[in-house]
């Protein structure tokens, strides 16, 4: 279990502080929503939070079952969804999910055919990815953070190009795979984050100008 702790965070482009001052605790078996309007700083925050940027200020530790983990080792125990991550889109799904498990393990021993059937995408287990819509990618971006093994688990605006029934989807597969990890929602969408139990909402930690 992954928890992850924030001490004075801050970051900056250039002399502008998105973000500064930020001191908090997120816990493994917690849900927190990252909130705040368009431009707010919620996807940086959480990609300093991941690891993949670093901060301007402040440091963020990470521990694992109790022990440290170097923040170069973190990206080996999440799984995030975003709207800037892009599949590939020369594969079949049946190939990219089969490149996926290569690097990380679905969860409680879930076989590729069983996940491509959460999916209820089925009748494209053959069709290439650039061929989906856009809701369809959304949908396999999404599975593929969800049942991925991975004891933190990161989501970047989740609903992005999914119609009523993708949404309705995306809320009984966040019901069934978040139990037990750390899951931080970035949004400005409530039913995107409704399960979160804390709330978090950036704005507070931007410096008054």
């Amino acid at each position: 279990m992954v928890q992850i702790e924030a001490q004075g965070l801050g970051k900056r482009f250039g002399r502008d502080w998105i973000f500064r001052d930020l001191t908090r605790t997120f816990q493994p078996g917690s849900a927190v929503a990252l909130l705040g309007p368009n431009g707010s700083g919620k996807s940086t925050l959480l990609q300093v939070l991941a690891a993949y940027t670093l901060p301007s200020a402040g440091e963020v530790r990470y521990t694992l079952s109790g022990r440290a983990l170097r923040p170069e080792d973190v990206a080996m125990q999440l799984s995030l969804c975003a709207p800037y991550l892009e599949l590939i889109e020369e594969l079949t799904l049946a190939e990219l999910v089969r490149f996926h498990t290569r690097f990380r393990r679905l969860r409680a021993g879930l076989s590729d055919a069983q996940f491509i059937d959460l999916l209820q995408l089925p009748h494209a287990r053959h069709k290439f990815i650039r061929d989906f819509s856009s809701g369809m990618k959304q949908r396999v971006k999404l599975g593929l953070a969800l049942y991925a093994e991975a004891p933190l688990l990161l989501l970047d605006e989740p609903t992005t190009n999914l119609d009523r029934t993708g949404v309705a989807w995306y809320h009984e597969h966040v019901a069934a795979t978040t139990a037990g990890r750390l899951v931080l929602v970035s949004s400005n969408v409530e039913e995107e984050y409704a399960f979160c139990q804390e709330r978090l909402t950036v704005t507070d930690f931007a410096p008054r100008r």
